[in-house]
């Protein structure tokens, strides 16, 4: 009973990017085909997956109220059927902000370029790629985070087409749209950190420019200054502010991710048993209670029936931290040198103290909060800390002196109020979590240990949170709840620490970030055998290796060109033209690829596939770019030939029409496969596979 207990509530929510990780799953069906559910929308305000994503999550519930979904399907798992439920307004919502990266890619590209069929190539890349098409037809975050990403940098190259109009309706026009738009990709995930940096450095060299312009005063630059200030930064910061605002005031009840979140946040909760609760103030012996890590998403000090397995440290009771709420947090408080009930009427009530000498006896099984010389089971430097003793008695290594931070000894120690620390009487060590992640046999729950190092940190300090003593007076908790800057702060530590927390997981399919460029392996997002629907994300191949190529061969032609300018080389006027379109349209949309690119290989998270689409989309800017600027180079060169003005025709006509036959070949990706596996000589995928690591 015990191991189907604890199999059932591993399946909640684990990390404040559940969404994510949905969809991210190892390898296992995403559930994206027609009719199935890709994405939790429904639940509560502390499924903080609507943190990492509260843009997106308020967006597509607003597009599912406007078109029916009446909030009851729960999406608690990939691959539910919707059956009757109203989906189709959030995915058509999804749906509608993918396809409008064609014509912000096109008039990017033309407003860089000045060229139509620059534009037309790079719409043409984007239309006919299998990747985009598959992730902006289902309800996911990406196309979503595309959007705003492309519309920051439209509107960016847009209002510095307008510089020679500035403080104009159309310049205010695409600054303030600059500004909007970079909330909304910050607000959809924290990739929009890197667009958020691409217009920055665009607007910082903006600024150096009209600095150096004697012709222009200084209270000028200081009117330019102040527009960015104003457009870039406050109007962003008080947008994303306000959607957390409005999040909070719409989704205010409790949820399963409560205990990613402090007390005090937990107070505010509707259906939380903090919220409106009244509870005795001071700690007493014998009072049931559920101890809580003040380092966020670590969770309850927790223990359960399993032990630890041979050869990790002492094979008694597993004690970990957990994030939800559960009858194995709790602890019972007693003396640590008599065994007698606290609660017995007879005995008067008794608090405890700072610098007290606790025991802790867990509710559940009746073993006491234990500690030894034997190594913590994931740091080693640690020592474990285990469940030991028979109904409640153990020996001395069950002893705890509690201290409360920066207070004097003898001081009753708050519930809720009071940080404490647990110092392993023996030892001398102190209790705290490391924050990793045990393994499966310890249910993927995180490592307690008891550290040697005094020093004090969030790991080893701990609040006192439910306190149940029938014997003592309660007091309402209406005092507790936060202001909105301490929520404001609070949430966005919750999302980096979870983010941080994303770690591979044994046997975990996961990618790393120069697989992503040579569409080295996609994911699997429905479908495993031949009698499945199968749908599979990969990238056009063709467009992503010609990306790949115009990278290189960008990178050594923007070089020569370079090099021959600083050199002082005299250019016609045809080619100077095209080499400074080259140079600088080029240059921004290759910054914008490169700033979307390698941070991820300084992440130490899970990385995933879907993690290079926004960086795809600056690759495919700069192709459409490079051949319309190379094929009007050779038809310059070649001016001599009778055809010569046809190469770039030629030239031109031919990209789009290998990308739109490479699309008619592989669209059975994205629209989904049946029959037999690619693997099998008889699936008519089977001449399409590639690279051997396409599974699909």
């Amino acid at each position: 009973m015990m191991r189907m207990k604890k199999r059932k509530r591993r399946k909640r929510l684990k990390n404040p990017f559940q969404l994510e990780m949905w969809r991210e799953a190892p390898g296992a069906p995403c559930g994206v085909a027609m009719g199935r559910s890709c994405l939790c929308t429904g639940g509560t305000a502390t499924e903080t997956c609507r943190l990492a994503a509260m843009t997106t999550l308020m967006l597509i519930g607003l597009a599912g109220y406007l078109s029916g979904y009446d909030g009851t399907f729960l999406f608690q798992k990939p691959g539910d059927k919707y059956e009757h439920h109203s989906y189709m307004g959030m995915r058509g919502f999804c749906a509608f902000l993918g396809s409008w990266l064609v014509p912000f890619a096109y008039l990017t590209v033309l407003d860089l370029s000045k060229s139509l069929s620059a534009a037309l190539l790079t719409a043409a890349l984007l239309t006919f790629d299998t990747g985009c098409l598959t992730l902006s037809q289902y309800i996911l975050l990406d196309p979503i985070l595309m959007f705003f990403i492309m519309a920051a940098m439209l509107s960016m190259v847009k209002y510095n087409s307008c510089a020679n109009r500035p403080f104009s309706a159309p310049w205010w026009f695409w600054l303030s749209l600059t500004g909007v738009s970079l909330a909304g990709a910050l607000g959809v995930k924290f990739v929009g950190l890197f667009i958020i940096l691409q217009v920055g450095l665009n607007t910082i060299a903006d600024l150096w420019y009209l600095f150096g312009d004697l012709s222009l005063s200084l209270v000028t630059v200081g009117k330019h200054l102040t527009a960015r200030v104003l457009c870039l930064i406050v109007l962003p910061l008080a947008l994303y502010t306000a959607t957390f605002a409005v999040h909070f005031m719409v989704l205010s009840k409790s949820g399963p991710g409560d205990g990613f979140f402090s007390s005090a946040f937990q107070a505010r909760l509707s259906g939380n048993n903090l919220h409106n609760a009244s509870i005795p103030e001071h700690l007493a012996y014998g009072s049931v209670i559920t101890v809580k890590n003040l380092r966020m998403a670590i969770g309850y000090l927790h223990s359960h029936r399993h032990l630890y397995p041979e050869g990790i440290g002492a094979r008694q009771q597993q004690v970990t931290t957990y994030l939800h709420k559960d009858y194995n947090n709790l602890w019972i408080i007693k003396k640590h040198n008599t065994n007698s009930d606290p609660l017995d009427p007879s005995f008067p009530v008794e608090f405890v103290r700072h610098g007290d000498i606790i025991r802790l006896e867990h509710k559940e099984t009746s073993r006491n909060l234990h500690s030894h010389y034997h190594e913590a089971p994931l740091t080693r430097k640690h020592y474990q800390v285990t469940g030991y003793g028979i109904n409640g008695t153990g020996d001395s290594n069950d002893f705890w002196r509690i201290e409360v931070v920066n207070r004097k000894f003898g001081n009753r120690i708050k519930v809720l109020r009071s940080r404490i620390r647990l110092i392993h009487l023996v030892t001398g060590c102190v209790l705290g979590s490391s924050g990793k992640v045990l393994p499966k046999w310890g249910w993927e729950q995180l490592e307690v240990t008891c550290t040697p190092y005094l020093k004090e940190t969030l790991n080893s300090i701990w609040n006192v949170e439910d306190h149940i003593n029938p014997k003592l007076p309660n007091i309402s908790l209406n005092v507790l709840q936060p202001s909105f800057p301490e929520i404001l702060l609070e949430s966005h530590m919750v999302m980096i620490r979870g983010n941080s927390g994303l770690k591979p997981k044994d046997n975990e399919f996961t990618s790393k970030p120069w697989h992503w460029p040579i569409n080295y392996q996609g994911l699997r997002f429905s479908g495993i055998n031949d009698t499945d629907f199968r749908v599979y994300l990969l990238g056009n191949p063709v467009v992503w290796w010609l990306n790949l190529l115009s990278i290189a061969l960008y990178l050594l032609s923007g070089s020569i060109i370079a090099i021959a300018i600083q050199r002082g080389a005299q250019l016609p006027a045809e080619v100077a033209g095209l080499s400074q379109v080259l140079l600088r349209g080029g240059g921004q949309v290759l910054l914008g690829w490169t700033l979307h690119y390698f941070p991820f290989f300084l992440m130490g998270r899970v990385l995933y596939f879907h993690h290079y689409f926004p960086a795809m989309l600056f690759s495919s800017m700069l192709t459409g770019i490079l051949w319309d600027t190379l094929l009007r180079l050779c038809a310059w060169g070649l001016a001599s030939w009778p055809l010569a003005r046809g190469i770039h025709v030629v030239g031109i006509l031919s990209l789009l029409l290998g990308t739109a036959y490479s699309f008619y070949l592989f669209h059975p990706l994205a629209y989904g496969m049946v029959g037999p596996l690619a693997q099998d000589p008889q699936s008519p995928m089977a001449g399409l596979r590639w690279l051997d690591s396409w599974d699909f």
